[in-house]
């Protein structure tokens, strides 16, 4: 009987264990969400000025793409990857718990490529701000990145745990 009930309490853990990831997995994208619709209701003015760590970090790279290129750089579009990035594999970590991890995949890269065009009209709400299909290639395209480096890091973890148990 003992071993019984050795075995349900393991399995209440292990269960109880799998839904905090779940659960914590989706606070994770909804938090970046939550970033990405933050940045996107400031200005330039704030995003230069007002947010601070971000603004000093976008005004360290402007600083340095000045002194790269000799003249003024838009260093917006490194913002918005780096978003999108973490958004895409934010995605793909929580939808895994829903469908075949190939599946996931695709499934975040749609769903973070939707959000950069609701990221866009947004915009066009925002005194300041405009909407911007470039904008929302870069979204895409850095959720397709964030979505395959979590990918890779899944398949190499996958790979090394089936040699050490095969």
């Amino acid at each position: 009987m003992a071993n019984t009930s050795h075995t349900t309490t393991h399995q209440s853990s292990v269960h109880y264990k799998k839904r905090v990831a779940l659960v914590l997995s989706w606070l994770l994208v909804v938090g970046i969400a939550a970033m990405i619709f933050f940045m996107s209701s400031r200005n330039a003015n704030e995003l230069n000025h007002e947010t601070g760590v971000v603004s000093a970090i976008k005004t360290w790279l402007m600083q340095q793409a000045s002194m790269f290129f000799g003249h003024p750089v838009d260093v917006s579009p490194i913002g918005h990857f780096t978003e999108f990035c973490l958004l895409g594999a934010a995605l793909i970590n929580a939808l895994r718990w829903h469908m075949p991890f190939q599946q996931s995949v695709g499934a975040a890269i749609i769903l973070g490529s939707l959000y950069g065009i609701t990221d866009e009209i947004h915009q066009l709400f925002v005194p300041g701000r405009s909407c911007d299909p470039a904008d929302w290639l870069v979204d895409t395209i850095a959720t397709i990145v964030g979505a395959l480096i979590i990918s890779l890091f899944v398949r190499q973890r996958l790979e090394r745990k089936g040699k050490t148990h095969g």
